[in-house]
């Protein structure tokens, strides 16, 4: 098989692929005795109803047709290899003819290709990162967090502020059944909750009832509203840290000890957890340069598409259905879709900033970084999977990945990184802002 492609013009590439003879007969004489066992002809036992035969009972260009639909199929995956190139949709086959016996055939197709913007900068990225050692700040906070669920809460004769629990029966107006319920409990200032919703909670009493309006913060979302009735107002009150609530409740013998374990379990958690950390922020960070004002759609839909199959194969691994997730997040199956979509469009962007980084370092995938990329995968035969792989044209997307990883190796480890004490700079404020 010979293949010629033309340049990418439009994120869009032209093959001209020719099929020697020998497999153009081979597939005519397939096509051929697919149909003498597909169909009954009398006279002749199934599979043995010669070409004339076939040819006066279903006609010779149907024949031919189907044999140029399975050769043209069959091939795409070499095609494919042999271009290095992952379509963001079916190719496109026009004028196709069929083929002829004896004859070499020859065949174009256009695939489109996902868009190839650039960087505004390839210099390495600035990014913040807590900080290797574990602080004060962060012991402290994880302490909270334990000590939250010891919280009581306290029902208050005052108007509803931030930070308290409220109680309410919500009527949904209009486009905002998710949030609708009676008895429903809120945590006011939680972020969980649409800001404008929080904000109208906020000052009312126990036994009011008013009208809340909206405008969700996403681009043509319609306006909601809700009837709400507060019931209850319940301010959370944390218990006194002493060394007799520690042993008590945790097992410690004081604080000083249950602040040790802390410290233990925070580090192993940051040995864990900042590798990844710090990729995703070079990557974000990354993802801000890149020259594209609006995401090629067929790219976006084709990530859109992968994602949601990823999802459901993990929901049908944990044995629920999508159904089921849904109701248990309160989510609609068109909030899901959105927010599936907005998903895609952050992966589309990063994938497309690293694949701008790749041509700029001038990134070079062997086949033996494809072998391993195999054996990181830990498949039991790397030859079994790379020959299925290739024989499904398949390992182009295999050596995207690898540029991709060899890009974020270079990104991460050229970052300039700033340690901020996150929590340690959310305590300072608090201070501040209670001395105030």
């Amino acid at each position: 098989m010979n293949i010629s492609a033309s340049d990418v013009v439009d994120a869009k590439l032209t093959a001209t692929v020719t099929i020697p003879a020998t497999e153009v007969e081979a597939a005519i004489k397939s096509a051929y005795r697919a149909a003498a066992k597909q169909y009954r002809f009398p006279g002749f036992r199934a599979g043995k109803a010669p070409r004339p035969v076939v040819d006066s009972m279903l006609g010779r260009e149907a024949v031919l047709a189907q044999a140029t639909n399975e050769l043209i199929g069959a091939n795409e995956p070499r095609v494919l290899n042999e271009l290095d190139i992952v379509p963001v949709k079916d190719g496109d086959y026009q004028d196709i003819d069929p083929v002829a016996d004896h004859e070499d055939y020859t065949y174009t197709v256009e695939f489109t290709l996902r868009p190839a913007p650039a960087l505004s900068s390839y210099d390495p990225v600035e990014i913040e990162m807590p900080p290797a050692e574990v602080t004060e700040g962060e012991i402290q906070a994880q302490i909270d967090l334990l000590m939250g669920y010891h919280a009581t809460f306290e029902d208050v004769e005052r108007a509803v502020a931030s930070g308290d629990y409220v109680t309410a029966d919500i009527k949904n107006i209009q486009n905002a059944e998710a949030l609708a319920g009676e008895g429903r409990m809120l945590a006011v200032g939680s972020g969980s909750l649409p800001a404008a919703f929080e904000e109208g909670v906020l000052g009312m009493k126990a036994e009011e009832t008013k009208e809340i309006s909206w405008t969700p913060e996403v681009e043509g979302a319609p306006e909601a509203s809700v009837e709400v009735s507060v019931k209850t107002v319940r301010e959370r009150k944390i218990p006194e840290l002493t060394d007799e609530f520690v042993k008590e409740n945790f097992g410690f013998d004081d604080i000083a000890a249950m602040r040790d374990a802390v410290k233990l379990e925070l580090e192993a958690d940051k040995t864990s957890k900042l590798p990844q950390l710090k990729e995703n922020r070079a990557v974000s960070k990354l993802a801000e340069r890149l020259e594209l004002d609006e995401m090629d759609e067929n790219y976006e839909q084709s990530v859109f598409q992968e994602l949601g199959q990823n999802f459901l194969q993990s929901l049908s691994a944990q044995g629920m259905t999508l159904d089921t997730w849904l109701a248990a997040n309160r989510l609609s199956s068109e909030q899901f879709i959105h927010d599936l979509h907005h998903q895609a469009e952050d992966v589309a962007r990063e994938s497309l900033a690293l694949d701008a980084l790749a041509r700029e370092l001038k990134v070079e995938v062997t086949d033996e970084d494809v072998d391993a990329e195999f054996e990181r995968a830990g498949v039991s035969d790397v030859s079994v999977s790379r020959a299925q792989f290739e024989a499904e044209g398949r390992i182009p997307a295999v050596r995207d990945s690898i540029r991709r990883s060899k890009a974020v190796d270079w990104l991460v480890e050229n970052a300039k990184v700033t340690e901020v004490d996150e929590y340690a700079d959310h305590a300072d404020s608090t201070e501040d802002a209670d001395a105030e």
